[in-house]
């Protein structure tokens, strides 16, 4: 999204840093869901561990909107529509992927789902400010009460509304995730400019940068690479 301009290379940092952290934690819940490496629960591991990595990407494209929209106001609307059904298109392939290799645990409302729909909705909201405060707390504290709470319905569910004995690999709703994107929005100013001329030679650095810069690719492949060497290295997955 960030192609109508130069590339800000904390933005890119952050994402990588982001995107090594989830390939962990996303392997470590294949291996577990597999019983190829048992790991006792823990509320800080399996509940807010993923959460914080996935604030981490949402807050940073809530930044990444503000900065495209104010070098290409006029063509904002189309990028967006476009990334929009972009994204659909790989959630929908996600979905489909683990519904016929894990259908237990079937991705519908994942966080792809949500930078997907999210990508509609943003140009709506884009050009307000102190909206975006407000609303990103409210949202954001209401789907912190939601993440608790369980209901009788499922026809929410994309929206926060968690229905009973529900399970996914990957559920990010609207509520309160939109919230948190709209904080990113809100905050872009001041982070970039506090953060834009953040650079680092080493290559630890730049291979948190590269990998940011390819952070969708490398969520896209990465589980299937996993599954498929498990495969490889004889274990029964799936029968």
């Amino acid at each position: 999204m960030v192609n109508f301009m130069k590339r800000i290379f904390v933005l890119d940092f952050l994402r990588g840093f982001a995107i090594i952290l989830m390939i962990f934690f996303n392997y470590s819940v294949t291996l577990n869901y597999f019983r190829v490496v048992v790991i006792p629960y823990n509320f800080l591991y399996w509940f807010i561990f993923p959460r914080f990595i996935a604030a981490i990407f949402i807050f940073i494209s809530g930044v990444v909107a503000y900065v495209t929209y104010k070098n290409c106001k006029t063509k904002f609307l189309q990028l967006y529509f476009r990334r929009g059904i972009k994204l659909l298109i790989f959630a929908f392939l996600i979905s489909l992927f683990t519904y016929f290799f894990v259908p237990s645990g079937t991705i519908l409302f994942g966080i792809l789902h949500f930078f997907a729909v999210s990508s509609f909705l943003v140009p709506f909201f884009i050009k307000y400010d102190k909206l975006n405060l407000i609303a990103g707390l409210l949202i954001t504290l209401f789907g912190i009460y939601l993440q608790f709470a369980a209901f009788n319905f499922s026809y929410l569910f994309w929206l926060g509304f968690i229905p009973k004995d529900f399970f996914a690999f990957d559920y990010f709703p609207l509520i309160p995730w939109l919230g948190v994107l709209m904080l990113g929005i809100y905050s872009a100013k001041k982070f970039i400019g506090k953060t834009a001329k953040f650079q680092t030679k080493s290559i630890l650095g730049k291979l948190f940068a590269f990998l940011g810069r390819n952070s969708l690719t490398i969520y896209l492949i990465h589980q299937p690479i996993l599954i498929f060497i498990l495969m490889f290295l004889g274990f029964k997955l799936f029968f």
